[in-house]
């Protein structure tokens, strides 16, 4: 059978009783009504929406906090709301009409538009959900940026020199570096290599540090080291010093950097 030869009226009334099949609702106490929708996170988990009555009149229709409480388990929630992911947190808030107060996100409604809302929470929770998994341009983007957050609460930010430029060879503005830490002995040189293009451009100003005599210690950290091709990898490590696979190395990066700095 085509689709357009289907009865219509059989087809809505087949969802409208799937659909219902799949919502129940229930007391969770004298202030909440819960919500169980066929939504679900990423590890299986339902997501939490429950109804409240609110005191100017309607109802509220939330997550009382509990999808950033399930994304913590997996995910620095800090992050979220600096950089890219913050702008994206935000659309996503201003294109749903997603209210937040103190990490609940929700929608005041009336009681007619209370499935609709329901609807649109639960498509806010998803969205917000899938910031966790940016398209690999995005992610590329944000790694620069949670690199720079972990590395602040590493060292203080006043320690901190980006972009810096070793003066003492001809062009050295073409060579820049990522960041500088003054060291125990040696400054800290340390570059995040979020691609390919980066880890060449970061071997070439290693080479050009190097057959200048200067005085250093480096240090690199990947985006993902697997994602660089070999050679390219191979090309680096025989002019870096330190190396960091990826920003999960936490205690790693920590140590790494401490050891070196003053």
């Amino acid at each position: 059978m085509k689709i357009i030869d289907t009865n219509i009226q059989e087809l809505q009334a087949a969802l409208c009783q799937q659909f219902c099949a799949d919502i129940k609702v229930s007391k969770k106490n004298d202030k909440l009504i819960r919500v169980e929708t066929p939504f679900y996170f990423s590890d299986g988990d339902p997501y939490q929406i429950y109804l409240s009555e609110i005191e100017t009149g309607g109802f509220r229709v939330t997550d009382m906090g509990h999808t950033l409480m399930q994304m913590s388990y997996e995910n620095d929630i800090d992050l979220l709301r600096k950089g890219t992911r913050g702008t994206l947190l935000s659309q996503i808030k201003l294109e749903l009409g997603l209210q937040e107060d103190d990490g609940a996100f929700y929608l005041n409604s009336t009681l007619k538009d209370i499935p609709e809302n329901i609807l649109k929470l639960g498509q806010g929770i998803t969205k917000i959900q899938d910031l966790t998994f940016l398209n690999r341009a995005r992610v590329e983007s944000t790694f620069y940026e949670d690199l720079e957050e972990r590395l602040y609460h590493i060292v203080d930010a006043e320690k901190v020199v980006q972009d810096y430029v070793y003066y003492n060879m001809e062009n050295a503005d073409d060579y820049p570096i990522d960041y500088m830490i003054p060291g125990k002995e040696e400054p800290l040189f340390l570059f995040g290599i979020g691609n390919r293009d980066k880890a060449r451009l970061t071997t070439i100003v290693l080479e050009r540090l190097i057959r200048h005599k200067a005085s250093f210690e480096s240090l690199i950290i990947f985006q993902d080291f697997d994602s660089i091709p070999k050679n390219d990898a191979k090309r680096l490590m025989n002019v870096a010093g330190e190396m960091i696979s990826s920003l999960d190395a936490k205690e790693d990066l920590s140590r790494k950097i401490l050891k070196r700095v003053a």
